[in-house]
Order: structure tokens, then sequence, then C-alpha cells
């Protein structure tokens, strides 16, 4: 499958040791999920893995994750059902889609419903580990978006002007109509994207 999207790493990120060192992942091929959870954790990055939406609230009841990759496609259900739970769950887990099946409306539904970032497969570790903020980087050699489709930091910032449009400017009721605090709107009025640069291998 062709990659579509690729998110660049949050500054400042919890490093491998940090609380978001363990997590889920969410993944009807078992196979797949069997060898992302041994390259995780030959980094010593501990997970759990679950096949379907209600095996995977059961392990983050359980155990709130610091992080979640959840496959979009999970046999007759979306892991975007599994975005808000989580997050009312967990505040800071760092929630990341990974999927075969990208597209900038299925980025925005992910926006909208709490997610961090978004991932085409295949997706790299160093990829996956840059979209948890778990491996640290000089800001160089960073992987973003070929220049069919729109880097997610971008597709949010324009999804957000658009809500800001929409409301007249209004602080408070565009937080309302995106679903989110106040607050967090405000920080991320408060990191506008860069410009968009060329393609760079992983």
């Amino acid at each position: 499958m062709n990659a579509s999207i690729f998110a660049r790493p949050v500054l400042g990120g919890p490093t491998a040791s940090g609380p978001a060192a363990n997590g889920v992942i969410v993944d009807d091929d078992a196979a797949y999920a069997a060898t992302l959870q041994r390259s995780l954790a030959r980094r010593g990055i501990e997970t759990r893995t679950a096949a379907d939406v209600r095996q995977a609230l059961d392990l983050a009841l359980a155990q709130p994750p610091g992080f979640a990759l959840i496959d979009l496609k999970l046999g007759a259900e979306s892991g975007l059902q599994l975005i808000r739970p989580l997050r009312e769950l967990r505040a800071d887990m760092r929630i990341v889609l990974v999927t075969g099946y990208a597209s900038v409306a299925t980025a925005v539904d992910a926006i909208k419903r709490g997610a961090d970032d978004y991932l085409p497969k295949p997706a790299s570790v160093a990829a996956i580990l840059a979209a948890l903020g778990l491996e640290p980087h000089d800001g160089s050699a960073l992987p973003i978006a070929p220049d069919t489709m729109t880097p997610l930091r971008r597709l949010e910032w324009e999804h957000i002007q658009q809500a800001l449009n929409d409301t007249g400017g209004n602080i408070s009721a565009t937080a309302r109509l995106l679903g989110m605090h106040r607050r967090s709107l405000q920080r991320k009025l408060g990191k506008r994207p860069g410009p968009e640069r060329s393609s760079i291998g992983l």
C-alpha cells in the first residue's frame, strides 16, 4: 500500500524511559501486531496487543497505557471508536492511528475525536517512535507527508481555522464546535505549523 501521511513528532515528548513507554497495539492482523510488539520490546518499550475494540478497552481499563497504536480497520469495526474512550480514560495518552487506508477525511475525523497523530502502513518503527515522542531527535530528517497529501499538523490547523471562521472568531464557541477545552484550543493556536518542506526518506 502507498504511504499517505507521515506525521512529525512532537518536540519535548516523553523519552523511552518515561511514562508513555508502555502501550497497547490494537490490530486484527496478529502477525503484524506481534512483529511490532517485538520491535518495540527490543527498544525497551512494553506493549500489550488487542485484536478488537472490546479487548482493547478491557486492557486499557485494567491498566491505562501511556500510548495506543490503533489500526483503522478492525474486522467489521473501526479503530476510530476507540479514540474518545481511551482519551477519557487517560488524558495524557498518546494516541496514534496506523492504517493502510489513509485519507484526509479519516485524518480529520481522527483529529476531531482526539487522536494525536496519523501514520500510514507500512510505517517504520522509527516513524512510530517519533510519532509517540519516544525517540529524541535534533529536528532534522523528520518524516513528512509526500507532496500529494497535507501534513497532519497543517490539516489540523486548517480545520481549526475553518471552525474559527464558522464561529466568527469566538474561541469558546470554536472550542465547543471542535469538542475540545478552550485552553487546548489556545495551545494549538499558539503552535502555527511552519511551511511544508520537500519529502525526506525514512
